[in-house]
């Protein structure tokens, strides 16, 4: 469908997704029989006695749900070099890595064709819905990306993370000139081994090909306000090198060098044009539409441990849209977001019903205590079906897929918001094993979002900002209490970060925290300010195991084997504050 340009159809992408979520029952049970079909000579799958039965009552009766710790001795295996049928029919020959910021630890995942496969048709399906309120006419998109070096396992097998493993595809590069948006940096900029200078170099070729960008994105929300902050510190230094038409020397990888100076000449009105374009901002607010005019909007996953980095991308956006990007994992896809008009806040994420088989483990009760203890209870309610999940209730996914998993738990907390034709739009929650407990408290990542984003507005009058934020449980003191890790903008009295402890403490709304808190069964809250650039250490620290900026997300909870990002934490922290909120 995508060998030549010309042949991507939006109308008729359309279509086809219509077509398949008006009967997304009878298509899901087809997916589910493809799959065990395909795989039926996988050992995992022998051992389940389906003894050749592909229905979904079957299936569910016979095959356990699973984490990625019941798998791993499994992936282990094809890993080393196991090429008999482990987990799937064909072998396995490339491994992605998951980012690692979750767990402390990077996790293998198989990837194949299939998987290859649903992400393009994500992709496809999300910008032929985005196209029709957003077109892009032959343009070109900032693209900050970047892909890790692949690498081989102990048994062969090409590894890196999932986007490394869709970026360095040949029907990636296809799929992206097909629906107009071909990234303006050349491979050598994507792949280099240094992602400060790969950054640099996105943004040299965002300014040499300024008027024909018409969209800025990245993976994640975080590399986009990464690349802009960055942008605030470099901008003259990229002005000298239009001017010049020369490369500062401070890239140094001779593949960035060679492929960057074909496109760099000197180009004197372009570096005034540049320079005058900057100085004329305040604070920096809408440097995107100011040095890319003909910009339609910023896309990238906002939803979940991006929003907090919502209110910086919006200064930096100005009046262009934000548009968040499609739902999925390191495990695979799930949703494409549909309604690219909605705020990131409400993105919806309706599931392609063809893409692998899902089932939904209900989190029964609506009101927000019963939800909480819902969130970790050890009683599990029977998952039911994609056409068979209720509009406004929440659900835990579970993940059935071309590669090699099944009924693979995602540790994803979604809500149905409707339905498109017969299949669910999701809302995303939260990470379901991402949460501040230390009794009958049970606090999400988005309590502390909401908790962090009511704090900040104390410092809102003293023109400073919150850069990035983490927690930890600390359960060494008696009773233990919640830390919270704030790197901000500038310096602070101590009455106003006091402040900020107490207010921080008063916003988390759990009925069970603040029972506890009341009767000192929890610990005041500890605030710690952190040195300017500790985050940055956290993400080098992920880099330098393998992760990639693109796919990095700043842990908000920080899990207590999590030692290294704990070291770099405490080791930076400038000044500490215990609630006095509860007296």
């Amino acid at each position: 469908m995508l060998e030549k340009m010309e042949e991507f159809k939006a109308e008729k992408v359309i279509e086809e997704f219509e077509e398949l979520t008006k009967d997304a029952g009878r298509v899901q049970r087809e997916t589910l029989k493809k799959i065990l079909e395909d795989n039926a000579s996988a050992e995992y799958l022998q051992k389940q006695g389906l003894n050749g039965r592909t229905d979904p009552e079957s299936y569910q009766a016979c095959v356990p749900l699973v984490t990625h710790a019941d798998l791993v001795p499994y992936i282990k295996r094809i890993a080393d070099g196991d090429t008999s049928p482990v987990l799937t029919g064909k072998p396995i020959k490339t491994m992605s890595l998951s980012s690692g910021t979750t767990q402390g630890k990077q996790k293998y995942v198989p990837f194949n064709d299939e998987l290859l496969e649903t992400t393009l048709q994500i992709y496809r399906t999300s910008f032929a819905f985005r196209n029709r309120e957003f077109p892009v006419r032959n343009g070109m998109a900032l693209q900050f990306i970047y892909g890790s070096k692949q690498f081989k396992t102990e048994g062969g097998l090409f590894a890196g993370t999932a986007t490394t493993n869709v970026f360095s595809s040949s029907q990636f590069k296809t799929t992206m000139k097909a629906i107009e948006s071909p990234c303006c940096s050349p491979d050598e900029v994507i792949f280099g081994p240094d992602f400060r200078q790969s950054l640099y170099c996105h943004l040299l070729c965002g300014l040499i090909h300024h008027n024909e960008i018409q969209l800025v994105s990245s993976t994640f929300a975080h590399s986009i306000v990464y690349a802009f902050r960055t942008f605030e510190q470099v901008w003259e230094q990229l002005c000298a090198d239009i001017q010049d038409g020369v490369l500062t020397k401070d890239v140094t990888v001779p593949s960035i060098r060679a492929v960057m100076s074909k496109l760099l000449k000197p180009n004197p009105e372009l570096a005034e044009w540049i320079y005058k374009k900057c100085s004329g901002l305040s604070n920096w607010y809408g440097v995107i539409p100011a040095l890319f005019p003909n910009v339609k909007y910023v896309y990238g996953i906002m939803t979940g441990s991006m929003e907090p980095y919502l209110k910086k991308l919006r200064h930096y956006a100005g009046d262009v849209p934000l548009l968040s990007a499609d739902y999925g994992s390191s495990e695979g896809w799930i949703g494409a977001n549909i309604n690219p008009k909605l705020p990131p806040e409400l993105a919806t994420y309706a599931v392609l019903p063809n893409i692998g088989y899902f089932e939904f483990i209900p989190l029964r009760g609506s009101a927000e205590e019963d939800r909480q203890d819902k969130i970790q209870s050890s009683f599990e309610s029977k998952p039911v079906g994609l056409t068979e999940v209720k509009i406004g209730e929440e659900y835990e996914i579970i993940v059935t897929n071309f590669a090699g998993l099944y009924r693979y738990r995602l540790g994803d907390v979604v809500k149905i918001a409707g339905f498109h034709n017969m299949t669910p739009e999701l809302q995303f929650v939260c990470r379901r094993n991402l949460l501040l407990t230390i009794n009958i408290d049970k606090n999400t990542e988005k309590d502390l979002q909401l908790a962090v984003e009511a704090a900040a507005e104390v410092l809102a009058p003293e023109k400073v900002e919150v850069i990035d934020f983490t927690s930890q449980v600390d359960k060494s003191t008696d009773p233990g209490h919640y830390v919270i890790f704030w790197e901000i903008s500038g310096e602070v009295s101590v009455e106003v970060s006091s402040e900020c402890c107490n207010c921080l403490d008063r916003s988390f709304v759990d009925a069970g925290y603040i029972s506890s808190r009341k009767v000192n069964s929890i610990g005041p809250l500890e605030l710690k300010l952190v040195r300017r650039g500790t985050f940055q250490k956290i993400l080098d620290h992920y880099l330098g195991i393998g992760g990639v900026l693109s796919q990095y997300k700043t842990p908000r909870c920080v899990n207590p084997n999590n030692n290294m990002v704990l070291q770099i934490l405490y080791s930076n922290v400038v000044k500490s504050h215990f609630s006095t909120a509860f007296g």
